[in-house]
């Protein structure tokens, strides 16, 4: 498995960055908006710092998508989509064990979970395609 640095698409990476952006922005705002769950605001971070962190995440997700999925020799979208899917399994595999040991509510793990898998399967999609 060797990395050819030179050869990541920039251009997936930040379509990947974006499409993270837009799906979390959507995802979070039908899963957690509005003022059915007023105790989330307790534990939302204050500000706009939250949002910069979020841009940050997206883009670092998406390049370590970009270079696994070049890494791993994935052609086709469909190769692509089998890496992402397995990157949100791991995800999920940790979140479980945290569920397990009391570290968070169940809500929290099926919207963590949902979350990941659902993005990392495209996100490896986006960068199997490109």
């Amino acid at each position: 498995m060797v990395v050819e640095w030179d050869e990541l698409n920039v251009i997936a990476i930040i379509l990947g960055t974006l499409l993270y952006m837009v799906y979390g922005g959507i995802y979070y705002s039908v899963r957690l908006g509005g003022d059915k769950y007023p105790e989330k605001k307790q534990l939302e971070m204050a500000g706009p710092m939250k949002y910069i962190v979020s841009v940050i995440v997206a883009f670092i997700s998406s390049f370590v998508v970009a270079v696994l999925v070049q890494a791993t020799g994935a052609e086709s979208i469909t190769e692509g989509l089998l890496v992402g899917l397995m990157i949100g399994v791991i995800i999920t595999l940790v979140y479980l064990k945290n569920r397990l040991f009391g570290l968070m509510t169940h809500r929290s793990f099926l919207i963590a979970i949902g979350d990941h898998l659902v993005i990392f399967t495209l996100l490896g999609a986006l960068h199997g395609l490109m």
